[in-house]
């Protein structure tokens, strides 16, 4: 069992629990679930409709909202990353807190584009609870997706931040 310091004694299972009853009452979202199961929960993912989350019409059939938040030994802080997802295009949006590019800082947005990360930029440390994190990041989620550029067929994000 892994307890969360300084967050209230949460453990990872009851952190993804919550982050699942959170994305279960978020507008836009459907079929709520964990992966790879309830026993076992490392992920929570959920199906997107893509227009009622983003706020804004938008042409996507399929999208989803990936969401991790694990917390790593020797390390002040959770590790997450909240991503959006579009299966038809291959293309994903996060924001990522991990150990991955320190050239950035401890959190970035990360845009992929057919399995290959194509555009980084550094983002904000947010150093809260784990649900306020969520919660603001969900709603940095539309402008961030907004902001994606596409030139000959391949996504940047020349404007962020926003």
């Amino acid at each position: 069992m892994i307890f969360l310091a300084g967050r209230d004694r949460y453990t990872q299972r009851t952190l993804l629990r919550d982050v699942h009853d959170r994305l279960t009452n978020q507008a836009g979202c459907e079929d709520v679930r964990y992966r790879p199961s309830r026993r076992r929960p490392r992920y929570v993912i959920a199906d997107a409709e893509a227009t009622t989350f983003l706020g804004d019409p938008y042409d996507v059939e399929n999208a989803r909202l990936e969401v991790r938040f694990w917390y790593p030994g020797g390390v002040s802080h959770e590790y997450y990353r909240i991503n959006w997802v579009e299966p038809e295009r291959n293309l994903m949006l996060g924001f990522h807190q991990d150990a991955d590019h320190q050239d950035l800082g401890p959190c970035h947005i990360q845009l992929n584009y057919e399995d290959t990360p194509v555009d980084r930029h550094g983002a904000t440390f947010l150093d809260m609870h784990p649900l306020s994190v969520l919660d603001d990041r969900l709603q940095q989620l539309p402008s961030a997706v907004d902001s994606i550029r596409w030139d000959g067929g391949t996504p940047s994000l020349p404007t962020w931040p926003v």
